[in-house]
């Protein structure tokens, strides 16, 4: 198991005190969605059954599905592959002279660890190109400042052995030209480059985003068939983040059927007291700009250098937060241990178009167990204002040829008593505690949060709970793992960018 954290230690540079990037992101890589949303099957409400869940460490999972067959590839050259993204087996694991992805990847990478002044390598991404090959974008980081190189090796298999073909990108070059050939290097303003993520445009158009701490997140058009960036870009474009702010691990996916460009990232620091959360602003265009639900322009998020180093609160209200801390309490008849995690994030993202699902796929930390860490994944769904929600469990499918939206959640199946996460907008260390709620037949909500709650047909639901604010969002049947059973449960967001989820324990 890799459940070694990624460390930042302090030091100086330039007389600032940089207790620099989590060099840790990464997404999933992968083609272009299809153009349509399959109508859902109907099926008959389930019954409880028996699933098993196989788990792996994989630290910041970038997806790719090949042959029926999903990969994740992560941090310290760590990889595993699914076929059902419930069941991972480790294929390859630390940066050694024997890990499989490469042949010999400590002499195959020698001039990128001579440059980050480490042996060691960050979240990758993955990608097929329309030759058939495997392009794998790698980078290396000093980890106590953005001292970084990114680049690109090619593999005619997936698994490799993947061969090294030139650093793409560096930064880190204190006194020195930045990737303009002019411009010093500036930490404050310009990137560092890690955590790269590459994808495709609806027009066939081949992006890569990264980026992680110090200067934000930026993105550059590649070329489609070398799978290197097009020239005279530098750095390209500013998306999101600057003067040191905690946000990486940037991941685009393309949603059919809202027509949106959607960007995860992570917000917080990495490790079990870190608090990342991950947070999804949306563009038509697949660089930007991305707005969150209140139209606030990412690319003007970032830390007041005024204040001092890694300022969360100047980035805190910004983005819809889908995810952070938080633990459901076990409700009568439940047995386990509590179901929550504790610093989710540096997630990739997954569109299945034969099915209109929507995939999460990210490492966590659990409550009480330290910097253990795992590959978990939850489906995501589209509610009534076009932003993803996330389900409240993690995923199973009702059966084979089933999906969890197939089965109709109608307004009488909703009445219930439920446990609620709110998952709040803050980037805390704290843990949110499950509340009970009871939403009534008479489309009363009462208990620890009160309001009113619509069924407002194909499987959409509107929570308002007063002051809290007004939930669009999306019923289904969800694993729940302490209860053994398929159960009721909504995920519903506020404009103000809060998540909330409710987990159906009794009538």
């Amino acid at each position: 198991m890799d459940d070694i954290p990624i460390t930042r230690r302090s030091a100086i540079m330039g007389g600032v005190a940089l207790l620099l990037t989590g060099c840790g992101g990464g997404g999933g890589g992968g083609t272009v969605a299809a153009t349509s949303t399959p109508a859902p099957t109907t099926t008959p409400t389930p019954t409880p059954t028996t699933i098993t869940f196989g788990d792996a460490s994989v630290h910041d999972p970038s997806v790719i599905k090949v042959d029926g067959t999903f990969y994740v590839f992560g941090s310290h050259l760590a990889a595993a592959r699914s076929t059902d993204l419930m069941n991972w087996t480790k294929i390859a694991d630390n940066v050694t002279a024997t890990n499989p992805l490469f042949n010999n990847v400590v002499t195959a990478l020698a001039d990128t660890f001579a440059w980050a002044q480490v042996t060691d390598l960050w979240a990758p991404d993955v990608v097929k190109l329309a030759d058939g090959k495997f392009y794998h974008y790698y980078c290396a980081c000093k980890g106590d400042s953005p001292r970084s190189a990114l680049g690109i090796a090619v593999a005619d298999k997936v698994e490799g052995p993947y061969v090294n073909r030139q650093i793409l990108l560096k930064s880190g070059m204190w006194g020195l030209p930045s990737e303009d050939g002019v411009t010093i290097y500036d930490a404050l303003t310009m990137p560092n480059v890690v955590d790269p993520n590459t994808f495709f445009d609806q027009s066939g158009k081949l992006w890569m985003i990264y980026g992680s701490y110090s200067g934000g997140i930026f993105i550059l058009e590649m070329d489609t068939a070398t799978g290197l960036q097009k020239p005279g870009q530098g750095y390209g474009k500013h998306l999101m983040g600057g003067n040191h702010a905690r946000i990486e691990g940037a991941y685009v996916m393309y949603s059919p059927q809202s027509k949106y460009y959607y960007l995860f990232t992570s917000f917080g620091g990495l490790d079990a007291n870190g608090a990342y959360n991950m947070r999804v602003s949306r563009s038509l265009n697949p660089d930007g700009p991305y707005l969150d639900a209140k139209d606030n322009d990412m690319a003007n998020v970032k830390a007041n250098p005024a204040l001092p180093l890694f300022d969360d609160a100047s980035i805190a209200p910004y983005g819809q937060k889908i995810m952070g801390n938080y633990q459901f309490a076990l409700a009568a008849g439940e047995t386990g241990t509590p179901l929550g995690y504790v610093s989710p994030g540096h997630n990739s993202a997954y569109y299945e178009a034969s099915t209109g699902q929507y995939f999460l796929i990210f490492h966590t930390r659990f409550p009480g167990t330290g910097e253990l860490h795992q590959i978990r994944v939850h489906e995501m769904f589209i509610n009534a204002d076009g932003w993803l929600v996330v389900s409240p469990f993690r995923y199973a499918p009702l059966s084979k040829n089933s999906t969890t939206l197939s089965a109709e959640v109608t307004a009488a199946d909703v009445v219930g008593t439920y446990k609620m996460i709110n998952h709040g907008k803050d980037i805390s260390t704290a843990i949110k505690a499950s509340q009970s709620v009871v939403l009534a037949a008479d489309g009363t909500v009462s208990g620890t949060a009160s309001g009113t709650w619509k069924h407002d047909g194909g499987n959409k639901i509107t929570i308002a709970l007063g002051a809290t604010g007004t939930f669009a969002g999306v019923l289904s049947r969800q694993w729940n793992t302490n209860a053994s059973a398929f159960v009721v449960t909504w995920t519903a967001q506020s404009v103000d960018g809060v998540s909330i989820w409710g987990a159906r324990t009794g009538n």
